[in-house]
């Protein structure tokens, strides 16, 4: 039964396809991002989006820590070092206990979650009535911190309540959103001594765990890209900015999922946008495939003979050295043109269908 649900879920692309197709079924936030970005993957010819829009920080996203240490496969290699996290916590602490107190005392996986998401509503809240008004990409951080620390701790081990204030006033810090600890505190309820305490003892354990990976990529700054790009280029979507809402409401509700662990913040920030033409009952098809997908059919030509691997350019060089007769640039010449039959080849194998181009 799994099998067939799995097969159900599985996005296909008909010759007339549209996003609107996937808007418009009742999916999750989560699912609905993985299907419109299986679509960016085969217009893109599985490019990478961030490869394109270089605005400021999102150029260096696929070199990143957060893309090397913090991007997963799929949801259950998650669970998995949540389940991890959890056995650990318990093996340490169930010594001589019978299988049936160790049910009763310790929390399931299940159970952390949800105690997990309690916080994470906590700490939405806490954003939102911050004084002086806390920036977007604060918010973000915050959370990218807090999810990270329990992908591989136990809420049993360390108390959510902890981790929620120190994970904002670190992200204060390293996003620059300047406030003081006494300033910070002034917005925690109860004790604000103890509350600066708490947050100045857990500060090093927190970017420990973290392994000091304190850069964060949020979808925010690509959203602004995608919106100026489709201003200039795509006329056909008239006065973009009244999106904004529609989009910042998506963005507001993929903080509450797993999605910065599966797809980078240009893939959130196309959904979010995506999302947004939805709810108005508009569509940016055309921007997908005429502008992006030629833009990026172009790029790819262009930078074809920087991307060919050294190691095929070596192999395929020692097998024409055996043709004295061939001069070096015609070597060079045929090199190449056997590289891009072969690249298209590759394509083709993929389903991939070529537009025309005038």
């Amino acid at each position: 039964m799994m099998q067939d649900l799995s097969q159900q879920l599985e996005p296909s692309f008909p010759n007339g396809w549209t996003t609107q197709k996937y808007v418009k079924r009742d999916y999750s936030l989560c699912r609905y991002i993985s299907h419109l970005t299986q679509l960016i993957k085969y217009l893109f010819l599985y490019a990478h989006i961030p490869d394109y829009f270089k605005l400021n920080k999102a150029i260096m996203f696929s070199t990143s820590a957060q893309a090397k240490s913090w991007m997963f496969k799929s949801s259950s290699e998650l669970n998995k070092k949540r389940e991890a996290a959890n056995l650990k916590f318990i093996k340490e602490r169930s010594k001589g206990m019978n299988e049936d107190s160790v049910k009763k005392f310790f929390l399931t996986v299940q159970e952390e979650k949800v105690l997990y998401k309690h916080y994470e509503s906590i700490l939405h809240k806490f954003c939102l009535k911050f004084q002086p008004p806390m920036p977007k990409n604060v918010v973000g951080c915050s959370f990218q911190y807090f999810k990270r620390f329990y992908l591989n701790n136990s809420v049993m081990d360390y108390h959510p309540k902890d981790i929620v204030v120190t994970c904002v006033y670190l992200a204060s810090k390293v996003e620059e959103f300047n406030v003081s600890i006494s300033q910070f505190v002034a917005n925690v309820k109860g004790d604000r001594d103890k509350a600066t305490e708490i947050i100045l003892n857990h500060e090093l354990l927190l970017m420990q765990q973290l392994n000091f990976d304190l850069s964060v990529y949020n979808p925010y700054r690509p959203v602004e890209g995608f919106l100026i790009d489709i201003k200039t280029r795509y006329t056909e979507l008239f006065d973009p900015e009244h999106l904004r809402p529609a989009i910042e409401e998506f963005l507001d509700k993929i903080q509450f999922t797993d999605a910065c662990f599966l797809y980078s913040p240009s893939q959130i920030a196309l959904a979010a946008i995506a999302y947004g033409t939805a709810k108005f009952k508009e569509s940016i098809d055309g921007y997908l495939s005429d502008i992006l997908f030629d833009t990026m059919f172009i790029s790819k030509k262009r930078t074809f003979k920087l991307l060919i691997p050294w190691g095929r350019y070596k192999r395929k060089l020692e097998e024409q050295d055996e043709d004295e007769d061939l001069e070096p640039a015609q070597k060079y010449s045929k090199l190449l043109e056997n590289e891009e039959s072969q690249m298209m080849e590759d394509e083709r194998n993929l389903g991939v269908q070529f537009l025309n181009h005038k």
